[in-house]
C-alpha cells in the first residue's frame, strides 16, 4: 500500500480507514491532500478487497478545511490580466472539485467519522460521502462566507440534497457554527457518539455490517441512489431493470439465500 503524507490508509476486515493526518495544523488540506485523496479513492475503487470507507480525522479535530497557505499560494500566481487570472482560478477550482468528486463517486459506500471541528473545505468533504456521523464536541461551520467567498468545491451543491435547500441557505449565508445535535437534527449526521474513540469503534461496526453484505448489491445500491439525484423517477427504474438483468445472474443472491433459509452468515466473494 503507497504512502501518503497528508493521510494514513490502513485495510482491515475489509473496510478502508483514510485517515487525514496532520494533527499539528488541524488536519488542514494541503496541496497534498488534494491530490493524495484523488490517487487514494482510485486504489478504493480498483481494489475489490476494499468494501467500505471510513474517513476520519487524527487528533482532536476531523478537518479545519483548506490550509491558508495553499489560498496564500494561489493568490501570488496571479498577474494583472483579468481574463489569465480567471482561467488559472477556474483551473485550480475545478482541480479540487475532482478531489471530492472522487469521493462522491467512488462505487464503494463512504462513512465520514467528524470529531471537533469540521469547517469550510471539510463541510464540503463530508457532503461528498454516503453517510456521516459526529461525537458530542463536533462542531461545524460553512466557513467560506466569512473569508469573502462562496464555497466552490461541493457544498452549495450536495448539501441541498441533505439538510434541505432553507437550512442550507441559512448556514451558508451566516457561515455561523452550529453543533452535532443541531446536525443530527437536520439530517447532516445519522447518529451521535459520546466521545471520538466511540464514535470510530460505532462507524467501524457499522462499516463492518456493510462489508458483510454483497459487494455487488452494495455497488448497485449506491449507483441507484446516485443516480436518482438529477434523474426522474421512471429513468431510475428503467435503468435498475438494466442493471440487474445482469446483477441478478451473480452467484451472490444463491448464496444470500441459502444462508438466510440456513440460518448462517453468508461469506460472498470480493
Amino acid at each position: 500500500m503507497a504512502q501518503y503524507t497528508a493521510f494514513t490508509v490502513e485495510l482491515a476486515d475489509k473496510i478502508a480507514h483514510v485517515q487525514i493526518n496532520r494533527p499539528e495544523k488541524i488536519n488542514s488540506m494541503n496541496a497534498a491532500f488534494w491530490s493524495e485523496i484523488i490517487e487514494i479513492f482510485q486504489w478504493v475503487d480498483d481494489t475489490d478487497e476494499v468494501r467500505v470507507v471510513v474517513l476520519s480525522g487524527a487528533g482532536k479535530h476531523f478537518s479545519s478545511g483548506i490550509d491558508l497557505m495553499m489560498l496564500a499560494g494561489v493568490a501570488n500566481e496571479l498577474g494583472t490580466d483579468v481574463g489569465r487570472n480567471a482561467r488559472l482560478l477556474r483551473r485550480k477550482i475545478l482541480a479540487l472539485q475532482s478531489s471530492f468528486n472522487a469521493v462522491d463517486q467512488c462505487r464503494k459506500p463512504v462513512l465520514a467519522a467528524v470529531q471537533g471541528y469540521c469547517l469550510g473545505g471539510a463541510i464540503d468533504l463530508i457532503a461528498a460521502c454516503d453517510m456521516r456521523y459526529a461525537a458530542e464536541d463536533a462542531q461545524f461551520s460553512i466557513k467560506e462566507i466569512d473569508i469573502g467567498m462562496a464555497a466552490d468545491v461541493g457544498t452549495l451543491q450536495r448539501l441541498p440534497r441533505i439538510i434541505g435547500d432553507g437550512m442550507l441557505r441559512e448556514l451558508a449565508y451566516t457561515g455561523r457554527s452550529f453543533g452535532a445535535e443541531e446536525a443530527r437534527g437536520m439530517g447532516l449526521v445519522n447518529r451521535i457518539y459520546s466521545d471520538a474513540a466511540s464514535l470510530l469503534d460505532g462507524v467501524m461496526g457499522i462499516a463492518r455490517e456493510i462489508a458483510a453484505k454483497s459487494p455487488l448489491a452494495i455497488t448497485g445500491t449506491k449507483e441507484m441512489i446516485s443516480y436518482m439525484r438529477d434523474h426522474r423517477i421512471d429513468d431510475g427504474l428503467e435503468y435498475v431493470a438494466t442493471w440487474n438483468a445482469a446483477m441478478l445472474q451473480s452467484t451472490d443472491l444463491r448464496v444470500a439465500m441459502a444462508a438466510h433459509m440456513s440460518k448462517q452468515k453468508p461469506e460472498f466473494l470480493d
